[in-house]
């Protein structure tokens, strides 16, 4: 634990404490605080001036990273007949249909995004209890609910993430690995930004952006300059 604690106090020394780090500043930064062997994810974490516990200030999207998030994502895909074979066909993982179903009602849940063609939505919706808490349950607004799988599934396979509110009112996404450089990263943050800002809500007062920080996997916070992105994005 001690060997643990003194790689983490030394990436944290690199961050100035109460310093808030303009976008492309932070990004160099970053990737200075990897501390694992492994190719850690970057994160984004970003408190928003709404109350998500009502509906009309529920900020959910879903944008296509132009650089991807640098993991390999497994799709699910419900479908039936042609669409089956489309599916499979763009580079779907799983696809079927009640055999499926069947699987997650026993707890299988080896797959990260789930697509349902619309007419599959009667396999699906009993699974809203399992899949909708993890953030898997397909929804029309964010297009999988749709019967253009192959471009929806590559898209998702190409780096299109989802992200949602929570509770308090914070949105956590993954934007890239530490092994980007610095640029890649802020380009897939300035596309995530924008579609962040195009979501404010028509009912959320005062600042909508409160604060932003990114880290690695496993390394320190870095505060972002939220006027800034502000400016740039909104």
């Amino acid at each position: 634990m001690s060997k643990r604690g003194k790689k983490f106090g030394a990436a944290q020394e690199k961050v100035e404490k109460g310093k808030t780090y303009p976008l492309k500043e932070a990004f160099e930064l970053v990737r200075e605080t990897k501390r694992a062997a492994f190719d850690e994810s970057v994160d984004i974490a970003v408190r928003l001036g709404v109350n998500p516990k009502y509906s009309d200030q529920m900020v959910r999207g879903a944008v296509a990273l132009p650089h991807g998030t640098g993991k390999t994502t497994r799709v699910l895909v419900f479908a039936k007949g042609e669409k089956e074979k489309e599916a499979r066909d763009a580079g779907a993982d799983h696809v079927g249909a009640e055999d499926l179903a069947a699987r997650i009602k026993e707890g299988w849940l080896e797959f990260d995004r789930v697509i349902a063609t619309p007419d599959m939505m009667g396999v699906v919706g009993p699974l809203g209890k399992i899949l909708g808490p993890r953030g898997l349950m397909p929804n029309p607004k964010l297009g999988t609910v749709t019967f253009d799988l192959e471009r929806t599934i590559q898209e998702i396979k190409a780096g299109k993430i989802e992200f949602r509110t929570e509770k308090a009112g914070i949105v956590h996404a993954a934007i890239g690995k530490v092994s980007f450089d610095a640029e890649k990263l802020y380009e897939n943050a300035a596309a995530f930004f924008e579609i962040l800002y195009k979501l404010k809500p028509s009912s959320a007062k005062g600042q909508y952006m409160r604060g932003a920080v990114i880290s690695t996997t496993m390394g320190p916070g870095i505060k972002l300059d939220t006027i800034e992105i502000a400016n740039s994005f909104s």
